[in-house]
């Protein structure tokens, strides 16, 4: 079996956008907005050379290269998330209780309500983290954008589950609110 004396990682940094490495913190900033995450590891590591971020291991194990290679994607998220900037949609969908929605005003975070689920009296809510805006266009549809992919993830997330239906049938009682896309704000 032959052995890897080293694994490299490059994840080149886009025109306009920089980067920090202090101790394990790893800090991008970019048009969209700055990422920041803490990346220790004893036997991988980070640096920034020549306008690119590097990810290496010297002698890797099986672990070693699992975790290189998700410290890249990681890397690779922070990097677009910066430049570019991730948008989720939701679809608003009822069909006879016409649901009202209450976003949290800018990204500074908050409860994300909804009114008249089903009919009922009690509104929902959902926590959206900071650095995470969300907005509804046109009473149908809710947009969820930011540069940190996971919090943008975890929000949408949140705001899918606040109408999971308990007690009915999936296939008939189809209301809610449900992801319908995910990308890059530069796609």
């Amino acid at each position: 079996m032959p052995v890897i004396s080293q694994i490299t990682h490059k994840i080149p940094l886009p025109e306009g956008t920089s980067a920090g490495l202090d101790g394990h913190n790893l800090s991008i900033s970019g048009m969209s907005g700055n990422v920041s995450r803490i990346f220790e590891s004893r036997r991988i590591s980070l640096c920034i050379e020549d306008g690119e971020i590097v990810v290496s291991v010297d002698l890797p194990r099986r672990a070693d290269k699992a975790l290189a290679g998700t410290w890249a994607a990681h890397v690779r998220n922070m990097v677009t998330g910066a430049s570019l900037g991730f948008v989720y949609r939701l679809k608003i969908v009822y069909s006879h209780f016409p649901m009202t929605i209450e976003p949290p005003k800018g990204d500074q975070g908050g409860d994300f309500v909804v009114k008249n689920y089903y009919g009922e009296k009690v509104p929902r809510s959902g926590h959206i983290p900071a650095g995470v805006s969300v907005s509804v266009k046109n009473k149908d549809e809710v947009v969820v954008s930011g540069s940190d992919v996971e919090l943008v993830g975890q929000a949408a997330a949140n705001i899918e589950r606040i109408c999971t239906v308990g007690n009915r049938d999936r296939r008939v009682f189809q209301d809610g609110i449900y992801i319908t896309s995910k990308k890059e704000v530069g796609e």
